[in-house]
């Protein structure tokens, strides 16, 4: 039986790397759909994937992208122009006569919501799901995994682990977690049609449980340190991050204060879907102290040592600046994930039981529509 062809958006990014690798070890022919040929396309290559060049804004491109496909892993760019994206990206669905999307969305994805880049995940959403004759899936995981451990070398060499969100807690799941459920969904899409899948992890973790948990990788303890958002937005810059990234991970950080990660987690979505038990958080921490960079030798030890006394000197990103030259849209009245009515009904907000989180108004506990 001749399987059908699947395109990969954002084919060398965290997760659609791991989707495509998946799928063509699985046997599907497999179109990765990249925006410039580099040492990542090249790999994918060299696994069997057919390379396909295309920035997703660029409807000519992207259609051409699409013939001969059947299904497609939908992952956005984090641009503020993904709408325009998706938009081309539904109009040469249609024309290509795709099957199947799953796409990549985030669990605080809601129409109010002071994150350009969530409300536009929340329209996406819709707009794939009232795409005739396509069978949608969508994927709305929390904070990665690796959210938390981008500052791995820190802890790895001077035993830090910077926190930024009180005293609530996530259960972050892997890239390889989340893309796998994506890839079960593409392989059954007469199963996983209309569905929304949340991976996590298998258990809550608070600070304290997460540094516990890097220490055993890196082989040292690890103290946490509670650090104020301005510091961390300077060292995002420093490390090189995407302003348009970072002008929405600042609401992030207020959105895990408020506790929005807690409700429903942990899932057991990802057994259910992949019928495989979710990986721990230890278990990715390791993965990442093992890489070149956080191993713990005497130049990583300098250049985190470095990195971590300049930082509060460095200058961050001007935002404010930022939101006038984009001239973005801006809801009337912008409410956090906890705060929307919308948000609450659309997570299968459970009225029986309630928590707090540390500073913050009361919000119910939910349990995920599935």
């Amino acid at each position: 039986m001749i399987k059908p062809r699947i395109i990969v958006t954002g084919a060398t990014g965290r997760t659609g790397s791991v989707v495509a690798g998946e799928l063509l070890k699985a046997g599907y022919p497999v179109r990765a759909m990249v925006r410039r040929e580099d040492g990542r396309s090249a790999r994918l290559k060299a696994q069997g994937a057919e390379i396909a060049l295309a920035d997703m804004s660029d409807v000519e491109r992207v259609a051409d992208a699409l013939r001969d496909v059947q299904g497609a892993y939908y992952c956005p760019p984090l641009d503020p122009y993904m709408i325009q994206g998706a938009v081309a990206f539904t109009v040469a669905a249609k024309e290509a006569r795709l099957e199947r999307i799953v796409s990549l969305t985030q669990w605080l994805a809601s129409p109010s919501h002071p994150s350009l880049m969530t409300r536009q995940h929340w329209l996406v959403d819709r707009l794939f799901s009232m795409t005739p004759g396509v069978a949608h899936t969508i994927v709305n995981p929390g904070f990665f995994a690796d959210s938390y451990l981008v500052t791995i070398g820190l802890a790895a060499h001077l035993g830090l682990f910077p926190w930024m969100y009180g005293k609530t807690r996530n259960a972050p799941p892997s890239n390889e977690d989340i893309a796998r459920v994506a890839v079960a969904a593409l392989m059954n899409p007469a199963r996983h049609a209309g569905k929304s899948y949340r991976p996590t992890g298998p258990e809550l973790l608070g600070a304290e449980d997460m540094a516990k948990a890097i220490g055993r990788a890196v082989g040292r303890s690890v103290r946490v340190v509670p650090t104020p958002t301005w510091l961390f937005m300077k060292a995002a810059r420093m490390a090189g991050m995407s302003i348009d990234v970072m002008s929405n991970v600042r609401y992030y950080i207020d959105d895990h204060k408020r506790g929005a990660f807690e409700p429903g987690a942990p899932t057991t979505d990802v057994p259910d879907v992949t019928g495989r038990p979710a990986e721990d958080f230890e278990t990715i921490a390791r993965r990442y102290a093992a890489l070149p960079q956080n191993r713990r030798t005497f130049g990583n030890w300098v250049r985190e040592l470095a990195q971590f006394m300049t930082a509060p000197l460095s200058p961050g990103f001007n935002l404010d600046r930022y939101d006038r030259e984009l001239r973005r849209p801006f809801p009337s009245d912008p409410q956090f994930a906890p705060d929307s009515k919308t948000w609450q009904r659309e997570h299968g907000i459970d009225d029986t039981a309630e928590f707090v989180a540390p500073g913050h108004d009361r919000i119910r506990t939910a349990t995920p529509n599935r």
